[in-house]
């Protein structure tokens, strides 16, 4: 038995220490070099287990990146609310805008993985582990649409779809923003090819901003 690969964590507080070194070796990892590239078996390496170990706390990588998606959805929300609870009932929807876009563009391993979410992450775990994640979803997105509501009276369809809106088109955005060091060379040395080179924050912002401001006419 190697010297990392001890004991199995036997109290409710060692299980949960493992969990959270096997979240923070995930996390590691899929900042370094992509959700889609970390395997099990890389997450168990990092860790000093072997992968059948993993699944007495994880039942596959999904579920694993899984929770850290819910995580990122709690990180992001809670930020991006502090910065629009400082904005007065008349802020425009270009300053919200740039408060969604910075506070996501910030965030490149949570725009990552809001791309793999619904394509991967949800689709080899359980149903009660979808639930649970759907249900962090849920409450921070309610919470987000009330400061939307609040500075430019959204109702709250209007902000769900903003938030949607914000969150599945910063996965698209990274994903077009990293498409690997040779593509990317090859998409900066053709002028023609200049479309194609993707700065997350200031488009994203651009969008939003002429979504709001739509929403803001017509309301």
């Amino acid at each position: 038995m190697t010297a990392p690969e001890v004991q199995r964590a036997r109290s409710a507080e060692a299980k949960l220490a493992r969990e959270q070194a096997i979240l923070d070796a995930a996390a590691r990892l899929g900042a370094e070099h992509g959700i889609r590239q970390v395997t099990l078996t890389d997450i168990a390496e990092a860790v000093g287990m072997h992968k059948s170990a993993m699944l007495r706390y994880f039942e596959t990588r999904e579920q694993i990146f899984l929770k850290l998606t819910a995580a990122g959805w709690r990180d992001w929300s809670s930020v991006l609310r502090q910065r629009l609870g400082q904005l007065e009932p008349d802020a425009s929807p270009a300053t919200v805008a740039s408060a969604f876009a910075d506070t996501l563009a910030a965030r490149p391993m949570f725009c990552d993985l809001l791309a793999q979410a619904p394509l991967n992450l949800e689709r080899n775990v359980s149903l009660e582990s979808v639930r649970s994640f759907k249900l962090v979803t849920l409450d921070e997105v309610a919470a987000i649409s009330r400061e939307l509501n609040r500075l430019l009276g959204l109702t709250e369809q209007q902000a769900v779809d903003v938030i949607a809106t914000a969150t599945s088109m910063a996965g698209a955005l990274w994903q077009m923003a990293t498409p690997g060091p040779e593509v990317q060379a090859l998409y900066r040395s053709d002028p023609r090819l200049g479309h194609a080179v993707v700065e997350v924050g200031p488009r994203l912002s651009r969008v939003l901003t002429a979504l709001l401001s739509g929403l803001s006419l017509g309301s």
